[in-house]
């Protein structure tokens, strides 16, 4: 019997977390570009960022993906922790919605949702339809797995140790508290410990004064997903995870003075008992953060005392990408935007660097490139990896085809760096044979290296707004950068030949030009948008 009953228990339970994790998926890929939308509001008003949780966990069906994610948000610099207080809260609220939804009797209508959804998923050739059939899909096997552990749960009924164990809940509600905690840590899932309580209560196996208990330990034990996400997160990050868990001690603190009168509250709601535990979710979810959110200011304040310290800087860690993040790949593409434009700013300065280490003759500053060279490498590495992540993930055919132009643009960028580090090997060349350039050498150095660099400004510009005016100014500076070369080449020539240089200088200014306006091509094929992006 036992043997029997542990086997349909966790087939049920596999098939309803299946069931969660494509509905999750599918309504994620059909809400898109809103994802970013939805993010922008976040830094307007506290009060939207509590919609907004409660929102995008109604999306992604998993308050514990709401607060990771929220957790990769904070450490990619996204949003600040102040800004994450109203996610988080919202995000408790926006798990309710499975336990309503389950609480519903669909029972009837759960064959006819799985064939359709398999139907669609299998045989449709347009997309939107593909993405209802995976959310039927979904919503199928979500309540196939609820009612295969309530089935499971029968045999229950005639074990004297349960209903023991179950009247000892009842009587003591920190075990009951402790159970809820254990069972969603376990399952890093409170959707699913929820679902296993409404599970019993189809079968009558859990009072509802047991039950409550239970439900706030389920709210404590989803924390932990956040918790451990944040390990080896920013400072920021680790404080947002560790708010996540005060406010739901704080709340379960609350609910558990207030036992019995909530008891009493969540009975007048329904009489019945899947619904009462539904409903009873929802009440701890919008009373706590009622309670809670006008002292948000307080909570931060606390946390950051709690967790003191600051972040060490380090040039090659990706500053705007979290692996947290991934589950929402619109978010992902936005942030690798950003990390490219960071990448993108070192390989600048890197330039810069070159040009006034080989007008100056500054190995300091040759020693400069050459260490940020090495963290510009493994910053590179590390936006591929990521890109290679975000494009094996479930998006769309554009967000694929935006993986891909910015794989290109990542080379173009990686290229301007190599190109910064011949630089300076052709200013270290300089500093060893005590090559001199004449002033006019030197002022049409100075000339054409403003121009490369103002393309490289306006091209970065583009990257991050595709802004027309600076695409102009890429195309404008881009002619002027090759003009000036084909110049400056030809005057350098005429300065040779004139014996007004010497032939080693000569050599070395002709390197830097063709670098210069290679730098400048690889500016221009970054501000290109790229036919798969139209």
């Amino acid at each position: 019997m036992w043997y029997k009953m542990i086997i349909e228990l966790f087939t049920g339970l596999a098939l309803f977390l299946y069931g969660m994790k494509i509905m999750s998926d599918a309504l994620q890929k059909a809400a898109g570009s809103k994802m970013k939308d939805l993010m922008e509001f976040v830094t307007k008003n506290r009060l939207f960022a509590v919609f907004i949780g409660a929102a995008i966990t109604a999306i992604i069906q998993s308050s514990s993906a709401t607060t990771v994610m929220v957790v990769g948000l904070v450490n990619a610099g996204i949003m600040n922790l102040s800004q994450s207080v109203g996610v988080i809260m919202g995000a408790n609220i926006g798990t309710t919605m499975t336990a309503q939804i389950i609480a519903f009797n669909f029972e009837n209508i759960i064959p006819f949702t799985i064939i359709l959804g398999v139907f669609l998923t299998l045989f449709s050739t347009k997309r939107r339809y593909k993405q209802i059939g995976e959310l039927f899909l979904g919503f199928g096997l979500l309540f196939t797995g609820m009612h295969a552990m309530s089935n499971g749960m029968v045999p229950l009924k005639d074990i004297p140790q349960f209903s023991a164990f179950m009247l000892n809940l009842h009587h003591n509600p920190i075990l009951g508290v402790l159970v809820g905690f254990i069972l969603t840590a376990v399952v890093q899932s409170s959707s699913a410990t929820i679902g296993i309580l409404q599970a019993l209560a189809l079968q009558g196996l859990v009072p509802l004064e047991a039950a409550l208990p239970i439900l706030f330990g389920d709210n404590i034990g989803t924390c932990v997903t956040a918790l451990l996400a944040s390990i080896g997160a920013s400072l920021t990050a680790k404080r947002a995870a560790i708010l996540h868990l005060i406010f739901n001690l704080i709340g379960t603190l609350i609910f558990l003075i207030l036992l019995k009168p909530i008891t009493r509250l969540v009975l007048l709601t329904s009489l019945e008992e899947v619904r009462q535990i539904a409903n009873a979710h929802t009440f701890f979810n919008l009373i706590n953060t009622a309670v809670q959110l006008p002292f948000a200011g307080a909570l931060v304040a606390l946390v950051t005392k709690f967790v003191s310290g600051e972040d060490d800087y380090d040039l090659a860690k990706l500053v705007f990408l979290d692996k947290r993040i991934l589950d929402t790949p619109t978010v992902a593409v936005v942030q690798i935007v950003k990390e490219i434009l960071r990448m993108g700013g070192i390989a600048r300065a890197n330039v810069g660097r070159s040009i006034t280490a080989i007008l100056n003759g500054d190995e300091k500053l040759i020693e400069e490139v050459y260490k940020n060279e090495k963290a510009f490498n493994q910053l590179e590495r590390s936006i591929l990896e990521y890109l290679l992540e975000v494009s094996n993930s479930a998006i769309s055919v554009e967000q694929s085809n935006k993986v891909l132009s910015l794989i290109k643009k990542i080379h173009d960028v990686e290229r301007i760096g190599d190109h910064a580090e011949n630089l300076v090997e052709l200013a270290q060349f300089k500093i060893d044979n005590k090559i001199k350039f004449s002033d006019t050498a030197v002022s049409e150095l100075k000339e054409i290296y403003k121009a490369v660099d103002n393309n490289l400004e306006n091209a970065f510009i583009v990257l991050k707004t595709n802004d027309e005016k600076a695409m102009k100014e890429v195309e404008k500076y881009e002619n002027q950068v090759d003009t000036l070369r084909d110049q400056f080449r030809d005057n350098h020539i005429i300065r040779l030949n004139k014996g007004e240089c010497e032939i080693n200088a000569g050599v070395v200014f002709l390197d830097i030009l063709t670098n210069l306006e290679r730098v400048s091509d690889h500016g221009t094929n970054i501000a290109k948008v790229t036919p798969e992006c139209l």
